[in-house]
């Protein structure tokens, strides 16, 4: 498969290496790719998207916090942390 080149191509390809730690365009391609269907689910790969999980505890519980979101769209591409800080004064 080839896929046309263009200059902004080329910025997005160069910004998704330096996102993802990858060294080629295809690495990186790679794995924005699984990164996409792990979020969006609805594939024969992937049935349960993240995001739906993260909506369906929203919608169950009324409420999510920080902490929560970060546990369900957290992944090996891309890991998530929370931290909540409070001050009063």
């Amino acid at each position: 498969m080839r896929i046309e080149s263009t200059e902004a191509r080329e910025r997005r390809w160069d910004a998704l290496k330096d996102a993802t730690g990858e060294s080629t365009k295809s690495g990186a391609i790679d794995t924005a790719c699984k990164f996409y269907l792990e979020m969006r689910g609805d594939t024969i790969a992937q049935p349960n998207g993240r995001f739906d999980q993260l909506m369906q505890r929203a919608s169950d519980q009324g409420t999510v916090t920080p902490e929560e979101i970060a546990e369900i769209l957290g992944t090996d591409e891309l890991p998530v942390d929370a931290e909540t800080t409070y001050s009063v004064g």
